[in-house]
């Protein structure tokens, strides 16, 4: 972590989403509202689930911690590029390796936790008379806890090959947060041990991921159109399309991001290509997953009109309370 005067390298400059002056303010309004609607819609969902008993279902346990996962890592991007966009672009090294990490084991976490979705619905539709047995509190615990704990393996592994390396060239990072595409660019040591891990990794974790979730909605569209009812078929399809969706969206773009060589052209791709999956994923989930629920829908209205109901007893006999 050296450069080429001998003195170690104590802090990275994120040169953002652009270098344009004027363009500055507006991205600072625009990401800030877009991470405040993310912190509502995934806090409120979180805290919708844990007020109404009759969301606390396998499907909905599983909705919790993709929202949790996905406030995490928005997180963990955003704070640090509004902060460069008002103030210096400098991140230190430890915080630039902290970032690395947490990003790549939040997304490693959130493709097996939309694996494990895709698996609880594929036992709702299609083997609904063992659904509470196979989904059991203790194996939805166990398929939960899974990719916590291999993502945080397996990125902290990634992070370390990163910084292991030698940065030489520049302590400029192309992009709005340390990810390793544009941090490999900057080494002057050998790559081909990071690269092909990082390769091996974001193949292994994307396909296996999806494959699941392709096998089990490969059984529940066989399912659905056993359906005799168009209506109930036309509602399931409905519900399914919205998944894969989401799915090929967040796929699609992290597939684009890491199962290429780093080069200048790439890297400047990826910045554009990382708004998608950093913003614009987190922001549609509560929606796309939960809001066009009916469930959910319900269970919004009884909590506003407890909430109301409380207002009003609090105010016509304050006394009391």
């Amino acid at each position: 972590m050296s450069n080429t005067n001998g003195s170690a390298i104590t802090e990275f400059i994120l040169l953002g989403l652009t270098d344009c002056p004027e363009l500055q303010p507006l991205l600072f309004v625009l990401f800030l509202v877009v991470y405040l609607v993310t912190l509502l819609g995934n806090l409120g969902m979180i805290m919708l689930i844990r007020l109404d008993s009759r969301l606390h279902t396998p499907m909905y346990f599983f909705l919790t911690n993709l929202a949790f996962v996905d406030l995490c890592y928005t997180s963990n991007a955003t704070t640090q590029m509004l902060t460069n966009i008002i103030s210096e672009k400098t991140i230190s090294f430890a915080g630039c390796f902290t970032q690395c990490y947490i990003f790549i084991a939040l997304l490693l976490t959130e493709f097996y936790l939309l694996a494990a979705m895709a698996y609880d619905r594929y036992v709702a539709i299609c083997d609904p008379l063992h659904y509470s047995v196979k989904m059991s509190r203790r194996v939805c615990i166990c398929l939960a806890t899974f990719p916590y704990v291999y993502g945080f393996s397996d990125g902290l592994f990634q992070a370390i090959l990163t910084f292991h390396l030698t940065f030489c060239r520049s302590n400029v990072i192309n992009h709005f947060y340390c990810a390793d595409p544009p941090l490999i660019k900057l080494s002057c040591s050998d790559t081909y041990v990071k690269e092909h891990a990082m390769f091996i990794s974001a193949g292994f974790n994307l396909s296996s991921s999806l494959t699941i979730i392709l096998v089990s909605y490969a059984f529940i569209l066989a399912a659905i159109l056993r359906i005799k009812s168009a209506e109930g078929r036309h509602k399931a399809f409905s519900t399914c399309g919205s998944h894969m969706m989401a799915v090929t969206l967040f796929y699609g773009t992290l597939f684009c991001m890491y199962i290429r060589p780093p080069t200048d052209k790439t890297v400047e791709e990826s910045k554009k290509i990382a708004v998608f999956y950093t913003f614009v994923s987190p922001v549609l989930n509560p929606l796309i997953y939960s809001l066009r629920n009916k469930d959910v829908k319900q269970a919004l209205k009884n909590v506003l009109r407890r909430n109301m109901v409380m207002t009003v007893v609090i105010t016509l006999f304050p006394n009391k309370h």
